[in-house]
């Protein structure tokens, strides 16, 4: 195997990563359809499991954490039963939960998945979306000044369910900013213009256009990577790389500019996948790796775990193997 691969992926074994966001749980139900209801013309489903997975930023801290890394994650879930579920499953992922904030005053954020075979059938949530109150502010700004100068990179990662607001992100973005440790984010877009003086910018096509208001495509080319440009000097940011779905990746950082196109490969759920996109190019900016691998390395990591059903974390044994097989690090 190549050598330069082999140091790249047991350098992430050094590196701590903070992950800022809304932590969520991603529960799968599984059962089999036989017949249709005689109440209404809905389908009845036996059950025969259940999962809860980690889901938002904490699928982030996953993904960091199976390839080597430490993840440190911070967020703000209820003091509910599917808060301590979520701190039960940290535990079990061996991932540190000294950053999150029980909260009575917060349901932890529940995306309920009912599936017949590989078939979503139904998704039903239960969350909670208005900004923390002062006193969860307080205690989570008290657990991340603690953490955070002894990280080597910092994902926001914002689903737009309130824990994330312009004070965390300036101040957070200050620390980081002087000890020159990279800021990567992946923006909703209520917050989407606040992350000033950020390192990398990840939202997909779809945000980037809302975010924008403007309506930009891959075949004009020219007036694409303009606009792409543009925000990053409006946005006194150092770079974006910006999701396409099956046409790859585009980034822009450090006056360079790629299109990495996407693998062929036979997509089951592409939930989760820019979860495991932000959390390989932290890692890869956290050890200045150049533009070109970040955008490569993150994308074949974005478009393995859409090989698997539910939000899964990446497979470091697949990525080595097929970054191996692609030349990345060559």
């Amino acid at each position: 195997m190549n050598k330069r691969l082999q140091a790249v992926f047991n350098d992430f074994y050094d590196l701590n990563i903070m992950v800022i966001g809304d932590v969520m749980i991603d529960s799968y139900i599984w059962g089999k359809v036989n017949r249709i209801s005689p109440e209404a013309p809905v389908p009845i489903v036996d059950i025969f499991s259940n999962e809860y997975r980690l889901g938002g930023a904490a699928n982030v801290a996953r993904n960091i954490h199976s390839l080597g890394a430490t993840p440190i994650l911070c967020s703000v879930v209820g003091n509910d039963i599917e808060g301590k579920i979520v701190i039960d499953l940290l535990q079990d992922e061996d991932i540190s939960s000294q950053g999150i904030v029980l909260s009575s005053d917060r349901q932890t954020t529940v995306k309920r998945r009912i599936l017949s075979g590989s078939q979503q059938l139904l998704r039903v949530d239960k969350e909670d979306k208005h900004d923390l109150t002062e006193k969860e502010k307080k205690e989570l700004f008290r657990r991340v000044e603690g953490l955070v100068m002894q990280v080597d990179a910092v994902v926001f990662e914002d689903y737009d369910k309130g824990v994330i607001d312009s004070e965390l992100i300036g101040f957070v973005t200050e620390k980081a900013n002087s000890r020159n440790i990279p800021v990567i984010v992946d923006p909703k877009k209520k917050n989407f213009h606040l992350y000033k003086n950020a390192t990398l910018f990840k939202p997909n096509f779809k945000e980037i256009k809302e975010g924008l208001n403007v309506d930009i495509s891959l075949d004009n080319f020219e007036v694409f990577s303009k606009t792409i440009n543009q925000f990053i000097r409006d946005m006194t940011i150092e770079g974006v790389l910006l999701t396409l779905s099956e046409k790859g990746v585009y980034i822009d950082l450090k006056g360079e500019q790629h299109h990495v196109p996407a693998h062929v490969r036979n997509i089951s759920d592409v939930s989760g996948a820019g979860d495991t996109v932000v959390g390989v190019a932290a890692m890869c900016l956290a050890l200045d790796l150049p533009t070109r691998i970040v955008a490569e390395l993150s994308n074949l990591a974005g478009g393995i775990v859409c090989e698997y059903v539910g939000v899964v974390p990446i497979n470091k044994e697949q990525l080595m193997e097929e970054a191996e097989k692609y030349g990345i690090f060559k």
